[in-house]
């Protein structure tokens, strides 16, 4: 037993201690010094197989440890961890078999009880993985998971538990799921999908849904219907878990501590078929009951009298009996409501008599038949606990304050005495004891008052009673529904223990059944798939339902089950009677042209890398129930392998399938996007352009063809932005200035962007230089380079002419040779003068400079030693531009080729290098 103590103010853990009882609970070996005096744990674990092995996980805020024990908790040892545990789930068959989830979202497995871990996967679905079912999954180290892939997708995959690669991975499900969908159970796997996830219809596309039940092979699904806020639907499925029909309205649910809805159905432990229901009716929680599966629903009859002898006056349907029929979160208390497989018959309830049901005025309640008869224990909520496989009840008072009597009954809660457990009152926190209810003694844990230690009270009850049971203690009990003893197909027949024994039934001994058949009845049928039950307990087709429509079997095969509304309730076991009338028929199928063909990828993705595997699945029949769900239940090529294609070339596929047969053909067309990785993207624009004219922006990508690009431009100090299909758009700038010009290039799921900063004037002139060929062998061609070289020829300029900083701009450009371009701005006091003065300034300041380069007067030194001459380069792009209103563009589109030129050089040589 671990006990913690809680910091509030702290908020947090600070010592724990560990207790250890081989006389069961008389007394208790503190076990702190073998684990670690200074030790805080947290959680401790029994193995599910074997209860010698013990495992203790330590406070991770402290240290990420795990202590293990083999010999029933008397000696540890201590095993360190690089991750934090948040949960473990034991395989139900191998002791020594454990999956730990880690707070990073990672999955690891151990095959030697936690002694060494190894990663299974990341991104990992919390409390989305399961082991696999012997007898069901072809490999018993399997294990089912649910990966993360965004907010919106997830995937189902299976993983080898000693080798989970990509190579060894399964992928069950063709496509993405719906994030948190995942539930393997027996033999069933549900996930849930969305329409826009793939081409697929699925089976059900529910709001919500609840899998309660798969016993048996069938599903009993609590689905939340988009009109419903507080109340599900039950549905009950054949065999295959795949069509399933309504079985109960409106059932009620509610928010368990965590979160979690919990739904207002109880099945009965020790009866199979048996559930209880609170179904929302006219503003109104009624308790039904079944004893078929959710065949036939009626209500509760209330007891006929009160503990005191008074009457009820409950008459059905307008008065009964409703149950609270939550059970306990917490393995130390019990819930409001029990039942044991150890004690068929014996249902313990809160709950309350009326016409609804009420949280005031609530009373136990208990039945002795399996629900036929009920009678009122007590007039408040108990905790009411089964000793000796229900040979004897106990019942606690459920309070806040402290008690220290409890109640104890040999017979089925008709007659209660009063025993004192403790001297000083108790406030009780929960019950311990050995698991099942053979045992005859157990512990009671709480405080004497909110500041004290904890106290524990060992309760044996073997002194009670004064013998073992003989086989004369013992009687026959017939199982019926208010009378009809055939259930589910069968008359049961149990050996119980008479309410009058008062001795110890013991471990040996245990109630018996025996089974014989009945002739099956329409009671044993209910209505199948897309039929619904009429008021007079027929099954007639529902409003979407075409009875016509061909089997699935027709698909492949040359006859079909023809439905006759009704199919038998799974696991009912009656046998000749009217079988063949209510049996489905065998009949040819007729003749019909392919329909419902669909094509998908496995990924369920319109898009796919180039040179990759592309695996294309075609499906073919569909039903359409005329609501606006469809579904799909015949796939011609099968998930594993598909139909693999690869692509050489970066485009758009238009991808066909045909199904034929003699009485036509189904086409189907699917357009596949073959992109490529993006590598680069480059932003080519002039460093300075004139206002009010357009001027050509052009985007370069590595690779050039990547598949279909959408281009997204931010120009100037616009807050919408343009979006084309090309990589080039024409701008005119309308505003002085500097602005700054953002391009996103968006291909499949990659966004890539560059940026560039332009300088708007009225009227500038600029030229193109050279320098002395030394410099190229110092050129490393990188962005940086370039900046800091630019710096260096603005400051020769400058010092070498005597213009004004604010007046040049020089940006060396990308490529080898290296080539520069120098722009002479507009001075800010001549800006507001008339164009024709600024540009006659401009072309003084021209003047000056080439002068300057003629002569070979601007230089600079790029290191010592190393002296680089500029020249006013021979070929110009715009040799001192233009800017009037009739000069030609050609001068601007060469500008514009030799930066293209240039850009190409660069990209060439930097992947190159």
């Amino acid at each position: 037993m671990l006990t913690k103590s809680y910091d509030f103010n702290l908020g947090s853990v600070t010592e724990s201690s560990l207790w250890r009882s081989t006389d069961y609970g008389t007394t208790y070996e503190k076990l702190n010094e073998k684990v670690g005096m200074k030790t805080i744990l947290s959680l401790l674990y029994v193995s599910p197989n074997n209860k010698r092995k013990i495992m203790l996980l330590t406070d991770p805020e402290v240290e990420s440890c795990l202590l293990i024990s083999s010999d029933e908790g008397a000696t540890y040892q201590k095993y360190r961890l690089n991750f934090y545990i948040l949960s473990l789930l034991f395989h139900p068959e191998q002791e020594d078999w454990i999956l730990a989830y880690s707070h990073d979202q990672k999955l690891y497995s151990s095959t030697e009880f936690g002694r060494r871990w190894q990663l299974v996967h990341e991104r990992v679905a919390p409390n989305r993985f399961y082991w696999s079912k012997m007898g069901v999954d072809k490999e018993p180290g399997l294990i089912h998971l649910e990966t993360i892939i965004s907010e919106t997708q997830a995937l189902y995959i299976t993983c080898k538990l000693h080798n989970c690669t990509n190579a060894t991975k399964g992928k069950p499900f063709p496509g993405y799921i719906d994030p948190n969908s995942l539930v393997v159970q027996d033999e069933y796997v549900f996930v849930q999908v969305c329409y826009s996830h793939m081409g697929l219809f699925p089976v059900y596309g529910p709001a919500d849904l609840h899998v309660i039940s798969t016993d048996e092979k069938r599903v009993v699904a609590a689905i939340q219907e988009w009109n419903q806020q507080e109340t599900y639907n039950l549905y009950v499925s054949e065999s295959s878990g795949v069509y399933y029909t309504l079985a109960l309205e409106n059932v009620m649910s509610s928010m368990g501590p965590e979160g979690n809805v919990m739904i207002d159905l109880y099945e009965v432990a020790g009866i199979k078929g048996m559930f209880l229901a609170n179904k929302k009716h006219n503003e109104q929680v009624k308790t039904y009951i079944t004893y078929n599966k959710g065949r036939d629903w009626r209500l509760l009859q209330a007891p006929s009298v009160d503990l005191k002898g008074n009457s009820f006056h409950c008459v059905l349907p307008y008065c009964s009996l409703h149950l609270h029929l939550q059970v306990s979160a917490n393995p130390y208390t019990s819930g409001n409501i029990a039942s044991k497989e150890s004690a068929p018959g014996i249902i313990v309830a809160s709950g309350s008599i009326g016409t609804e049901l009420s949280n005031s005025n609530v009373s136990m309640f208990i039945t002795s038949d399996a629900g036929n008869t009920w009678r009122e224990i007590f007039k408040e909520e108990y905790s009411v606990l089964y000793l000796d496989q229900g040979g004897a009840l106990v019942a606690i008072r459920h309070t806040p304050l402290p008690i220290r009597h409890l109640w104890l009954s040999f017979d089925e809660g008709r007659v209660w005495n009063k025993y004192g457990f403790t001297s000083s009152p108790l406030f009780v926190d929960g019950v311990l004891g050995e698991p099942g209810e053979e045992t005859l003694i157990m512990i009671i844990f709480g405080h004497i008052s909110h500041r004290s230690e904890w106290q524990l009270v060992k309760i044996d009850f073997r002194s009670i009673f004064n013998r073992r049971c003989t086989p004369g203690d013992y009687q026959t009990w017939h199982l019926h529904n208010d009378g009809d003893p055939c259930l589910m197909g069968v008359k049961r027949i149990y050996r119980k223990l008479k309410p009058v024994a008062r001795c110890v039934m013991g471990k040996n001994q245990s109630v018996t059944m025996i089974s014989e058949p009945c002739d099956c009845t329409e009671s044993d049928f209910e209505c199948d798939y897309g039929y619904e039950r009429r008021s007079d307990g027929k099954c007639t087709p529902a409003f979407w339902f075409l009875p016509s429509s061909v089997s699935r079997s027709c698909t492949t095969e040359h006859t079909f089950l023809n439905s006759t509304g009704y199919r038998k309730v799974v696991s009912n076991n009656c046998t000749g009677g009217v079988t063949d009338l209510y049996t489905a028929h065998k009949q040819h199928c007729p003749s019909q042209a392919p329909r419902g063909l669909h094509l998908v990828t496995n990924e369920g993705s319109l898009s796919a890398s180039l040179n990759s595997n592309v695996t294309f699945l075609v499906f073919l029949e569909e039903v359409n129930f005329g609501d606006g769900n469809t579904i799909t239940y015949s796939n011609v090529s099968s998930i594993d392998d598909g139909i693999k294609h690869m692509y050489k070339n970066v485009g758009i596929y238009r991808v066909v399938a045909t199904a034929a047969n003699s009485m036509g053909l189904e086409t189907t067309i699917l357009y596949l996007h073959i992109t490529c990785q993006l590598e680069y993207v480059h932003l080519s624009v002039p460093f300075v352009v004139v206002k009010k004219k357009e001027v050509n922006l052009t985007t370069v990508l590595w690779p050039s063809q990547v598949g279909t690009v959408t281009y997204i431009w931010w120009l100037g100090n616009n807050s919408e932005p343009v979006i084309t299909l090309e990589g080039s758009i024409t701008f005119t700038f309308t505003q002085e200035g500097i602005n700054v010009v953002t391009v996103q290039v968006s291909t499949g799921n990659a966004i890539m962007q560059d940026k560039k900063t332009i300088a708007v004037h009225e009227y500038f002139r600029s030229q193109l230089l050279a320098f002395s060929p030394n410099l190229d062998e110092h050129n490393p061609d990188i962005a940086e380079w370039r900046l800091d070289v630019s710096r260096v020829i603005k400051n020769s300029m400058v010092q070498a002419t005597g213009i004004s900083e604010e007046l040049l701009l020089v940006t060396v450009l990308p490529g080898l040779p290296t080539t520069a371009e120098f722009y002479l701005l507009p001075h800010k006091y001549l800006a507001e003068e008339t164009s024709e003065k600024g540009a006659m300034h401009l072309d003084q300041l021209s003047e000056v400079v080439l002068g300057l380069l003629n002569q070979n007067l601007v230089k600079f030194t790029l290191r010592p030693g190393i002296q680089i001459t500029v020249y006013a380069a021979h070929l110009s792009a715009a040799p001192l531009v233009d800017t009037s209103e009739d000069h030609s563009a050609s001068a601007m589109l060469m500008l514009l080729s030799v930066v293209v030129v240039g850009l190409a050089v660069f990209v060439i040589y930097k992947f190159k290098r």
